[in-house]
């Protein structure tokens, strides 16, 4: 019985506040009520809050949003690696004649490039565009190196070593002479080699445009965290 009449003192107090002088209150200021101990806010209140949250959510998704498009241009930068050393070891294959083992030297060829180039085009570029310690120009020269390095040189190397070491293996060329082995192999993968020419134009023309674009995204984050 105390705690009602208590109750209905306050909000009767409350009400005479509002409506004191013989006229109520306009509507634009800002009033609040006690009830059960807990601070009720306005209707006015309620409606200047609602953009800013509004707004915090939308930036919070836009964050998002980059940082989804960040992680998945790189992992498709790698997929490209992996591509690569796919077509490296099916040309290497078909130059020494290898016919054996493919599962194990397809499985490494599409794994290996993959983690190189995912793992050096973060340290190189991902992480100097977060502490703002690179330039266009080197963004995009060093996303077309990592393409060049691990996307091209790296599987193609790998590829070439697997395959030429399965072909003395299993002798599926004649074997080459004593101290020209590097030479008896090169002549060998003569025709595959300039069909790698391909995926090096191609590591080189996609890193350019992954490192620009990325360059690009991390620079309108920039910007509208300083306007903010």
């Amino acid at each position: 019985m105390a705690a009602s009449e208590r109750q209905t003192w306050s909000e009767s107090r409350a009400t005479n506040v509002l409506q004191e002088g013989g006229s109520e209150a306009p509507q634009d200021i800002k009033m609040a009520v006690y009830k059960h101990g807990q601070l009720i806010p306005s209707l006015e209140d309620v409606k200047l809050r609602r953009p800013v949250i509004t707004e915090i959510i939308e930036k919070k998704f836009e964050y998002y949003r980059k940082e989804t498009l960040n992680i998945g241009g790189t992992l498709v930068f790698g997929a490209s690696g992996s591509l690569s050393g796919i077509l490296a070891n099916l040309i290497f294959r078909n130059s020494f004649k290898v016919q054996y083992e493919a599962l194990k030297t397809y499985a490494s060829l599409t794994t290996l490039p993959f983690l190189a180039t995912i793992v050096t085009y973060k340290l190189f570029v991902t992480d100097p565009l977060h502490s703002d310690n690179i330039s266009k120009e080197s963004c995009v020269l060093r996303s077309s190196l990592i393409g060049v390095a691990c996307g091209f040189s790296y599987p193609s190397a790998l590829a070439f070593y697997k395959n030429g070491r399965l072909a003395v293996k299993y002798h599926t060329v004649p074997l080459p002479p004593r101290g020209r082995v590097m030479l008896h192999w090169l002549l060998l993968c003569q025709t595959g080699m300039k069909a790698m020419a391909i995926p090096l134009l191609f590591q080189v023309l996609f890193g350019v445009f992954h490192g620009l674009r990325h360059y690009t995204i991390y620079e309108r984050h920039a910007n509208s965290v300083r306007e903010d």
